[in-house]
């Protein structure tokens, strides 16, 4: 895949002077890229194997202080450092940025073990479930965010009260007012692609100045790795570009919130769709998750919607859901069933742009494997407007 390297092309890379730094990474609680910049001479002796930070990075608040009341980080306990392992397949050049490559890692102890609130390592828990029922997920992230003509510095100067956003009116699928932002777009498409995160799109949203990039579905992990590569690096070619952009989920009531709209679906470990027949047809593995879907969906609404602000975005006639329903191809209701024959899938609508992909899919997939490990029913589809229901 384009933007992807081994160990050994980075080796070469760095020998010939192309790669002198390397991002060194996990996600925290809050989705974002924790970590490191290093040479790529000390990373290619001894960071490639393990390294380390300290524990409270994974008991913050969205400003970055430590919060009190956990095990496993705290003032009694001294605050030490934890282990990081570079998953070297995340091995990645990140092009807007001169020289430099990109690999995430998985939090461990001292001894190798991943840390089990992890978010990464709660999704490979959920992975390994369905790897035991010969099954495999596929996952899409559909990410929404503002542009604002102003500076991350400026905004913050203003208290982030009365910006400028990029665009004065809606703009969902309009060519011309998208025309204004393609200097960015272009290069956040371009990026991602050079990136190995491959882009299906990029469209104007309901918003002025909000704007919409469809990354192309993958297995689950790689897919969530991608959604953190791709919303950290939005934010860096914006800040390149003299632009801010925010990925808040409502950053100002009277204006559209931004999504995250989540595509899922379930395949045989022989590549085979897990949703539908032999003739195409939905069968009770799609029926049973979508019901998990349903049933369970209240209890982990705070993976999709962890911040008070995440709930401003649910209004009624506002494109975002407001009742736990499902219906084919309606965007009124919570769970929208899209597709046909092999690519039938479930989106969930619910989450906002603010959700981490890793605690949002795991969450997700242990519902629907509650729905097929308890033969669960979804009940009848809703058609209508849901907001009414």
């Amino acid at each position: 895949m384009p933007g992807k390297m081994t160990i050994e092309e980075l080796e070469e890379l760095v020998g010939a002077g192309e790669i002198d730094t390397v991002v060194a990474a996990f996600t925290d609680m809050q989705g974002r890229l924790i970590g490191k910049r290093v040479t790529g001479h000390y990373f290619l002796d001894a960071v490639h194997k393990e390294w380390h930070a300290c524990d409270y990075l994974l008991a913050l608040d969205m400003e970055m202080e430590p919060v009190p009341g956990f095990e496993v980080a705290s003032w009694e306990r001294g605050y030490g450092d934890f282990a990081v392992r570079p998953d070297l397949s995340s091995l990645r050049r990140i092009p807007w940025l001169p020289g430099t490559a990109l690999v995430l890692g998985d939090v461990c102890d001292h001894e190798g073990n991943e840390l089990a609130h992890s978010p990464r390592a709660m999704l490979k828990r959920q992975l390994a479930r369905l790897a035991e029922r010969d099954l495999g997920a596929k996952m899409a992230s559909e990410l929404e965010f503002y542009v604002f003509d102003e500076d991350f510095r400026t905004c913050r100067d203003k208290d982030y009260r009365d910006l400028r956003t990029a665009g004065w009116y809606i703009e969902d699928y309009h060519v011309f007012e998208t025309t204004k932002r393609e200097p960015l777009m272009r290069a956040i498409r371009n990026g991602m692609d050079a990136a190995g995160v491959p882009v299906e799109f990029s469209k104007g949203e309901w918003g002025p100045g909000q704007e919409e990039l469809n990354l192309v579905y993958a297995e689950a992990l790689e897919m969530a790795d991608r959604h953190v590569i791709y919303k950290n690096g939005v934010k860096e070619i914006a800040h390149l570009q003299g632009k801010a952009v925010t990925f808040m989920a409502k950053w100002r009531q009277d204006l559209a919130g931004n999504s995250c709209h989540i595509h899922a679906s379930l395949w045989t470990s022989d590549g085979r769709p897990a949703f539908v027949d032999e003739a195409g047809h939905e069968n009770d593995t799609f029926r049973h998750f979508l019901a998990g879907q349903l049933a369970l969906a209240r209890e982990y609404t705070l993976f999709l919607a962890p911040y008070i602000n995440s709930y401003k975005r649910f209004q009624a006639g506002s494109f975002a859901p407001t009742n736990i329903v499902w219906s084919r191809d309606n965007r009124t209701a919570g769970f929208r069933v899209v597709g046909h024959g092999p690519s039938t899938r479930v989106e969930c609508r619910m989450p906002g742009a603010d959700v981490n992909p890793y605690l949002a899919y795991t969450a997700m997939l242990a519902a629907g494997l509650h729905g097929i490990d308890n033969r669960l029913d979804p009940g009848p589809e809703y058609r209508g407007d849901a907001y009414r229901s």
